[in-house]
């Protein structure tokens, strides 16, 4: 799979490396494409890679002495017996002193748990060798807590050392789609899945229906992906059966604190630990309507599952695993025949344009700024009052107002006149934005009416976004873009 996208992570690691001295940390969950983005910046330059791994201190020493063997072509390098890192630090330091190096120590943590005493280690060679020897420091790690923890929080010895962080996220929809061969539809439903994770697309190709390649990465006791969560939450000592349960909870649809301590039948202050480590890990999300003014004080915060592949398997996995267990698929299948388009990829939708929405502004499709974006509700999430998108733009003062719709057909002007009304019976929308311009949006996977098309022609304010292309208006033979 080639490289996508990731343009603003490689402009700071650029700017970083320009810099006299440098020491950035890249953290992110498992499979988001870390070490392939290491790699994309360490092209034409002069590096050292290391990559951890879980075995003996002294073994760690000789394959970093072999790295740096192989890049200084110094043979007897690999002969020698290291037995303290400040002696290899000095190596990688030393060679080519007029020119700039980059050293790379992937997956950190295992340096770490082998010897808790290696952030001190390493504070100590950056401090006296490294830092001002012409070298450009990388730390990489998917053990998150750990990286906070080790390399990033205030009690760390690394603390007030780092120059950059880069917390990596999965790529969004828009950086896929724009190098897939597939229609919109296939590349939606495929993303509602994988959800940007740059490893999983590797086991979804282009051309094969998404319900075969599911049926062997995911379903399969042999799937690549079958215990993924499983893996994901082990490797951040996650045993606990609550951070399973409280996860199912999420993605049976109870969105609200005190309705996973009902399902849960516990305390809504005993899960508030659990639901901490998970929002601190990418695991879960908090989202509160883009009106309220203090979030992280809001009552009406709800708990989403962030990552599409984990909301997938607890939906249509992690409740059958005994079924699969006995390679029965079919009840799984039976399921997502049921509702996977209609609720599943629906909701995934809500977010696809999003990121749609930012990438049009970004590439000035029309003249708007986001300062915020997300989604406003009254009450509940999935309720009369629920607008999928809103968007502020405080420098123009004007504020986005989008409903999204994944249907067949495609969509006529009630759509509209019902967004228009929510907006316009919404005294929260109206305080939080006094004076405020209100432009309104309706996303589609399906094209519209003509009826619709004339609405929007008329020029009542309305932008529509046809899979990922935004219109103006409309003509006998075709729709003219903006």
């Amino acid at each position: 799979m080639k490289f996508i996208g990731r343009k603003s992570e490689l402009s700071k690691l650029e700017e970083e490396y320009n810099r006299d001295s440098s020491f950035v940390v890249i953290y992110g969950r498992r499979r988001v494409g870390k070490t392939t983005l290491i790699k994309e910046f360490l092209k034409e330059k002069t590096a050292f890679y290391f990559l951890a791994t879980e075995e003996l201190e002294n073994q760690s020493m000789k394959r970093l002495a072999g790295v740096a063997a192989r890049t200084t072509k110094n043979t007897l390098l690999q002969k020698t017996t290291f037995t303290d890192w400040l002696d290899l630090f000095q190596v990688i330091a030393d060679y080519k002193p007029e020119e700039k190096k980059v050293f790379v120590i992937d997956e950190f943590p295992y340096l770490v748990k082998t010897n808790s005493a290696f952030p001190s280690i390493l504070q100590n060679a950056w401090d006296e060798i490294l830092k001002d020897s012409n070298v450009m420091l990388i730390l990489s790690g998917s053990f998150i807590g750990m990286m906070q923890k080790h390399a990033l929080s205030y009690d760390s010895p690394l603390y007030g050392r780092r120059t950059a962080q880069i917390r990596l996220a999965p790529l969004p929809f828009t950086d896929i789609y724009a190098v897939q061969k597939m229609p919109f539809d296939h590349a939606v439903e495929q993303y509602a899945i994988t959800g940007g994770i740059p490893k999983y697309l590797e086991f979804f190709e282009d051309g094969r229906p998404l319900e075969e390649q599911v049926k062997d990465t995911v379903l399969s006791k042999n799937g690549f992906l079958y215990e993924e969560p499983n893996f994901l939450l082990k490797s951040e000592s996650m045993a606990a059966v609550n951070y399973f349960s409280i996860i199912k909870a999420i993605a049976d649809g109870n969105h609200k604190l005190g309705k996973i301590a009902g399902i849960l039948g516990q305390e809504s202050s005993s899960l508030t630990p659990y639901l901490s480590t998970l929002l601190d890990l990418g695991f879960i999300e908090k989202r509160t309507p883009i009106t309220e003014k203090n979030p992280e004080k809001s009552r009406k915060g709800l708990y989403f599952i962030a990552d599409n592949f984990i909301r997938f398997w607890f939906r249509y996995v992690y409740p059958y695993k005994g079924e699969l267990e006995l390679d029965n698929m079919q009840i799984v299948l039976d399921e997502i025949h049921k509702d996977f388009r209609e609720k599943f990829v629906a909701f995934a939708y809500e977010d696809i344009c999003k990121s749609i929405f930012v990438e049009l502004c970004r590439n000035k499709a029309f003249p708007f700024l986001p300062s915020r974006i997300g989604s406003y509700w009254l009450n509940d999430f999935d309720s009369d009052t629920e607008i999928d998108v809103v968007s502020v733009d405080h420098q123009n003062k004007r504020v986005f107002t989008g409903e999204c719709k994944y249907h067949a057909n495609p969509i006529d002007a009630p759509v509209y006149f019902a967004l228009k009304e929510k907006v316009d019976c919404s005294a929260e929308i109206r305080k939080a934005f006094p004076g405020y311009e209100i432009i309104y949006g309706v996303f589609s996977k399906s094209g519209f009416t003509r009826r619709m098309l004339d609405i929007a022609k008329e020029g009542s304010g309305i932008l529509l976004i046809n899979e990922d292309v935004l219109y103006k208006g409309y003509s006998a033979s075709s729709l003219e873009l903006l």
